[in-house]
């Protein structure tokens, strides 16, 4: 799910004809359809995590690296037994940085996007969960050039952030960073591990 250009897929060394992808992202996907569907990948853009082009119980394992996906659709496309293995960027992912720098910061990705909330989700449909951890690693920035690099290209974590709007704020932080050698974020991930029952 989500597979972005294909580069980590390709790295597992799947059986190419019992190998499918999904992307969203119209340049990732082309990108896909160049590299992938070439060796014999299925490749399909799917804008809707509920309505998944694939049939019922089609999947032995479904990954998925920082993408959504609906919980229902994944019961669905697994067979009994199948296993969903997700690394997700959690809701609390810079988000005392962004309210930090932006005086309007808007919450994109809900703060209880978390290992506990999805977890029971899984649980709720029958799922055993054979894994799961919760991780808040620190990220620090040693140059504050850095930092507006991070928030411009990593723009749905910072909407609307731009040097002009933040300058203060970034003023703040170069003191900061003179005074500590760093600026520090919390970054938040987690992993599961979910097997449809077999019965």
């Amino acid at each position: 799910m989500g597979t972005g250009g294909g580069e980590y897929l390709l790295s597992l060394k799947h059986p190419y004809a019992n190998t499918c992808a999904t992307e969203a992202y119209p340049p990732n996907y082309e990108l896909c359809n160049k590299k992938l569907v070439p060796l014999g990948i299925d490749v399909r853009q799917v804008f809707d995590d509920a309505a998944i082009p694939f049939e019922a119980s089609k999947f032995d394992v479904i990954l998925n690296r920082h993408e959504s996906y609906n919980v229902y659709e994944v019961y669905r496309l697994l067979k009994p037994g199948g296993l969903f293995i997700t690394q997700q960027v959690g809701g609390l992912n810079n988000k005392k940085l962004g309210h930090f720098i932006l005086d309007d910061f808007k919450e994109i990705v809900d703060s209880e996007h978390n290992l506990k909330k999805n977890s029971a989700l899984f649980v709720s449909q029958c799922f055993t969960i054979i894994k799961a951890d919760e991780f808040f690693p620190k990220l620090k920035f040693l140059d504050i050039g850095a930092l507006v690099y991070f928030a411009k290209i990593i723009e749905w974590e910072f909407p609307g952030f731009s040097v002009e709007s933040s300058f203060e704020k970034l003023c703040k932080l170069q003191a900061d960073l003179e005074r500590q050698g760093y600026i520090e974020s919390m970054e938040h991930r987690f992993l599961i591990v979910a097997q449809k029952p077999i019965n």
